[in-house]
């Protein structure tokens, strides 16, 4: 019987011992800490449900072991109302703290939610088989590689392409807690804010093809300054590719030009060769009368 108790207080104090004992884990961005969050207060309700319902389940055992004389077991109404309404509350606590988390905006994205003056957008287009990331206000476009600021709440809009009849895929980086559908023709968002520095890994988490693990990209979440750094570079980048698309584009019109002169002057030097040689047969065929007429006279 002592050893009974003294198990039954042991498992007691580790039960305690778990409870009190908090894990440390840095979490990475908003979406990732609510996320967090949440599974630690379930991990909290369901650590003391479980010691509970072992300590009865011994109990049970011990009490009730076989013996030379068995008593029946009798109905207890008290009890079953009990563990009813003991598991009611349970549920109800578990639902009311899923609720508040995935009701938030940073898990499920509200439509009248939309970016301010001080976000960052990003539109998220997904092929097979790889990503696009277009800043339309910025004018940047970008393959496989998004750059994000960090300690700003940053929206991705997440689609896939259909006109290139593109599979479903799945936009997810799990250091952050991100996770959304690419579906083609359809936009669904996603928003974070990230607290740390560093290159986070993100992949397709949809089986889409024989593409599909090469379905990866990177965002790197930098400071603020160093990330107006970075748009002012691409956006020179992006004006130096332009400049060089329409001086390519001139010198294919002055090509192009250049071409037509020649065949029109082809086509003007053919027409003066067909005028001369139609000039030549005339005098040819002049030249035969002539000499027809002088043999008449001749005769």
């Amino acid at each position: 019987m002592k050893r009974t108790r003294s198990t039954l207080v042991g498992l007691l104090l580790a039960g305690l011992f778990l409870i009190a004992a908090e894990p440390v884990a840095a979490q990475s961005s908003i979406n990732d800490q609510l996320i967090g969050d949440l599974n630690n207060v379930l991990l909290y309700a369901a650590i003391p449900i479980t010691l509970l319902v072992q300590v009865i389940l011994l109990y049970a055992v011990i009490k009730f072991r076989n013996n030379d004389e068995p008593r029946p077991t009798q109905e207890n109404r008290r009890l079953e109302i009990t563990w009813t309404v003991a598991t009611a509350i349970v549920l109800l606590f578990v639902g009311l703290a899923s609720y508040q988390v995935m009701a938030d905006p940073f898990i499920t994205h509200q439509h009248d939610d939309v970016p301010g003056e001080d976000d960052v957008e990003i539109d998220v287009v997904a092929y097979n088989y790889g990503w696009d990331f277009i800043y339309e206000d910025e004018g940047i476009e970008s393959t496989g590689e998004a750059v994000i600021p960090t300690d700003t709440e940053v929206y991705f809009n997440v689609t896939a392409d259909a006109e290139q009849n593109s599979y479903i895929h799945g936009f997810h980086v799990p250091d952050l807690g991100l996770k959304q559908d690419a579906n083609p023709g359809e936009t669904n968002t996603v928003k974070t804010e990230v607290y740390d520095e560093g290159e986070y890994q993100g992949y397709c988490s949809k089986y889409c093809g024989v593409g599909h693990s090469n379905m990866y990209f990177t965002l790197d979440a930098v400071g603020e300054d160093e990330y107006e750094d970075w748009v002012t570079e691409q956006q020179a980048n992006g004006d130096d590719e332009e400049a060089e698309e329409e001086e390519m584009d001139e010198e294919a019109e002055e090509e192009e030009a250049a071409e037509d002169a020649e065949d029109a002057e082809e086509e003007e030097m053919t027409d003066d060769e067909a005028e001369e040689e139609e000039e030549e047969a005339e005098d040819t065929e002049d030249a035969d009368d002539a000499e027809d007429d002088a043999g008449e006279d001749g005769e």
